[in-house]
């Protein structure tokens, strides 16, 4: 084959990434820039989300017919629980899915949650094909694993390939948690954000950061600084399953973060988004925690271990984060015309999880991501939404 190769692949290339790092073996998407991850005080959960590419593609124009993507995986295991599905590379001409790869190989940590330990081993480059494609020029677009960090080594083609057209997609700047980033869905343009930028014809950057909306000023600073049409951001489930504060602290912390947005987006749409529904946490706050009696059976569900009656005393559960939200994005409307709320039961309620429950008690399964995907882009994006 007469390949045309592509390595180092052009940053113009990449969209929904904030910044590249080089490595040995290519380059790496960030979707928190070095300032931001540097501030993040090692934690070792937002630094491998962030590098996680959910929402990542790559973009060209080619009438290649035959395409090559080596990429470098690293996947985080856990020891006596089920292997994760491998992740997914999906291929898209003109809007269209065509293809997709499965990934192989890579890098791998194994964690026992028992101990704490983690053993690590580094494994072979993945070679991604995609053959048959439509003759003639064409929009491609290679969406990458949203839940594994992906290294990009190299792009083959048996054609030229160019930069994409300049008719760049309106900007959507997303932040959430693990739902936001795509958690249990089984392929990247799966994931709810991905099914609303494509319904409502949006460009997608998303900032859901598994386990990390946590109303972090460094990632405020991110959006603020980040070019974007439409914002909005998902807040609640983590703090909760953290138990990371309290309701005197919250009100307060969540002015802050929306104040540092407005910074640099003073009349930007901002949608706040409030938590789908979760059965566990609705009432009873966090922690939440692995239920161990499901993983000694082999299955990954979670629990909440906090006590009902504590939210008397300022714990947070999902209902007083909701009731919080409204008040907030209420109280400040009144001079900002440009801000809005989302309810997140309008997305997933509680008749929802009747028909589709949580898979683990926490995250929603592919079909219920293409629902709030789809709802999402109804609600926010049609004519007539709450940021068209």
């Amino acid at each position: 084959m007469n390949w045309t190769r592509t390595r180092p692949i052009p940053a113009e290339f990449i969209r929904g990434a904030l910044e590249l790092e080089t490595t040995s073996r290519g380059i790496l998407p960030h979707r928190l820039p070095a300032r931001a991850r540097a501030q993040a005080d090692g934690d070792t959960q937002l630094l491998m989300a962030e590098s996680q590419p959910s929402g990542v593609r790559i973009v060209f124009r080619t009438d290649a017919t035959e395409l090559e993507l080596d990429t470098v995986r690293t996947r985080i295991m856990y020891r006596g629980a089920p292997a994760r599905p491998d992740g997914v590379i999906e291929l898209l001409v003109n809007g269209d899915l065509v293809d997709s790869s499965a990934t192989n190989g890579g890098n791998a940590t194994v964690v026992d949650m028992s101990t704490g330990s983690a053993s690590s081993n580094e494994g072979p480059v993945c070679t991604s094909s995609f053959v048959n494609l439509p003759a003639g020029m064409k929009d491609v677009e290679i969406w990458l694993p949203h839940n594994e960090v992906t290294e990009l080594a190299e792009l083959r083609s048996n054609a030229g390939v160019e930069a994409p057209t300049a008719d760049v997609p309106r900007a959507w700047v997303h932040h959430g948690s693990s739902i936001s980033h795509g958690s249990n869905a089984t392929r990247p343009t799966a994931i709810w954000p991905a099914v609303a930028a494509r319904a409502g014809d949006v460009g997608l950057t998303n900032l859901g950061f598994g386990g990390s909306a946590l109303l972090d000023p460094f990632t405020a600073r991110t959006i603020r600084d980040t070019p974007a049409d439409f914002i909005s951001v998902k807040i609640g489930i983590n703090l909760v399953n953290l138990d990371l504060m309290r309701r005197r602290a919250f009100g307060p912390a969540v002015h802050g973060f929306l104040d540092t947005i407005r910074d640099g987006h003073p009349d930007t749409p901002l949608l706040v988004v409030s938590p789908i529904f979760c059965g566990i946490h609705e009432d009873t706050p966090g922690p939440g925690a692995f239920d161990m009696e499901a993983l000694a059976a082999g299955e990954m569900r979670f629990c909440a271990t906090g006590n009902p009656a504590e939210t008397s005393s300022g714990k947070l559960s999902l209902r007083v984060i909701r009731d919080e939200l409204e008040k907030i994005v209420a109280q400040r409307a009144t001079t900002d015309a440009h801000l809005h709320y989302l309810d997140g039961l309008a997305l997933y309620g509680e008749a929802d999880a009747v028909v589709r429950p949580l898979p683990d008690a926490l995250h929603p399964d592919t079909e219920t991501h293409r629902l709030m995907g789809e709802r999402f882009a109804n609600l926010v994006f049609a004519a007539g939404g709450l940021l068209s």
